[in-house]
């Protein structure tokens, strides 16, 4: 299997949008995934986000993505924050995912940043499996809050 990992274009954004789609149905919460396709346009457009993706190059299909920005942390300084990694299960156990980790830290590396974060729900235990063999810790201290506006 031919699959390049590269720096995701606004040509990507279909098919970045329904992996985040797929995602959030397996996730069981695909009624709030309420971001249209033009918010996703327009939104990287002015580099409100960042994304790799996973190419496969036999079919040109996006098979998987990382999708990111950056923030700061008061206590640490620079950080990147993974909002969405998705592989596609017909393409999982291939060591996409592990490419596309890489490269997401190297991104962040190139900008300065000292710490990743994300989050994961505690029941996905095939996602906790993975960062924890990249050597990732996975808080069950912090509490996450949210508020709509």
């Amino acid at each position: 299997m031919n699959v390049q990992i590269r720096q995701g274009t606004a040509e990507d954004l279909p098919a970045v949008h329904h992996l985040v789609g797929e995602l959030a149905r397996f996730e069981r919460a695909f009624d709030s995934f309420t971001a249209t396709i033009e918010d996703y346009r327009a939104d990287f457009e002015e580099k409100f986000f960042h994304m790799i993706v996973a190419e496969d190059m036999g079919s040109g299909k996006i098979i998987g993505m990382a999708l990111y920005n950056f923030v700061y942390s008061t206590w640490k300084g620079r950080m990147i924050y993974l909002e969405d990694f998705v592989v596609d299960p017909d393409y999982r156990s291939h060591g996409i995912g592990r490419r596309l980790w890489d490269v997401l830290k190297e991104r962040g590396r190139e900008r300065g940043c000292r710490l990743m974060k994300w989050q994961v729900l505690d029941w996905n235990t095939d996602a906790i499996r993975f960062y924890k063999a990249q050597e990732a810790t996975i808080e069950d201290e912090w509490l996450n809050g949210k508020l709509t506006l």
